[in-house]
């Protein structure tokens, strides 16, 4: 059984999800990235998860083979944008993360293009490392503008725009690639992405390189006798 808390935080924590959904909508910064992240598994996840078994076969005329080699390539992309994202200056994430959404568009009009495996895997790898980065850094700043008392319930939000939509995205992108074709579809989804993403980011603007509004606590030192 938990301890009961001061009246201010047995109301904050009777408030539930619908107070992440009010902070979210109040603060246009956060608002923005939950969108840059939406966008990615809207137009950009699909082509390198959902299709990718119908890409290699229909597209490339591979086998499964080349598939495990092409999600090989896009793990090892992910972990390797994961370790460069300890590199990012605070006052350099706009500009990283604005290079990121102009990889990932390129990428995956590659992608629409490729006639082998070698280009779709170079395509698939700068993706996975540009998305990797871009969904740390959106993570960090969400969680450093977050008032501490609604940072778990802000983060339950972001965590809905991938978790949530997913599903929505993986029926409707391969509905849209049987209609149009595959290749259409992945150039036009790239073009789409490209330009909201930009959109996106232009309306955070500088404010991605804010200090955080919680700072970490100082860790409590017990004294020595």
């Amino acid at each position: 059984k938990r301890p009961i808390g001061t009246a201010e935080e047995e109301e904050q924590r009777r408030s539930g999800i619908l107070e992440g959904f009010r902070y979210v909508r109040s603060n246009r910064m956060v608002l923005s990235l939950i969108a840059l992240i939406a966008l990615n598994t809207i137009f950009v996840f699909p082509a390198i998860s959902v299709m990718l078994p119908l890409y290699v076969r229909d597209i490339l005329h591979l086998g499964a083979q080349s598939m495990g080699w092409l999600m090989a390539v896009s793990g090892s992309g992910a972990f390797l944008g994961s370790i460069g994202l300890l590199s990012v200056a605070r006052k350099n994430r706009l500009k990283f993360m604005g290079g990121n959404v102009l990889a990932i568009a390129v990428g995956v009009f590659l992608m629409s293009r490729s006639q082998g495996f070698l280009l779709t895997a170079c395509a698939m790898g700068a993706i996975a490392i540009a998305l990797s980065m871009n969904f740390g850094l959106t993570n960090t700043i969400v969680q450093e503008q977050a008032p501490a008392h609604l940072r778990g319930r802000v983060s339950a939000v972001v965590g809905m725009s991938f978790f949530g939509l997913m599903p929505i995205a993986g029926l409707i992108t391969p509905g849209f690639s049987d209609l149009i074709g595959m290749r259409t579809t992945l150039g036009i989804a790239s073009v789409i992405y490209g330009i909201a993403a930009a959109s996106v980011l232009s309306l955070t603007g500088r404010h991605v390189c804010d200090q955080p509004v919680s700072p970490a606590p100082e860790p409590e030192i017990e004294p020595v006798c």
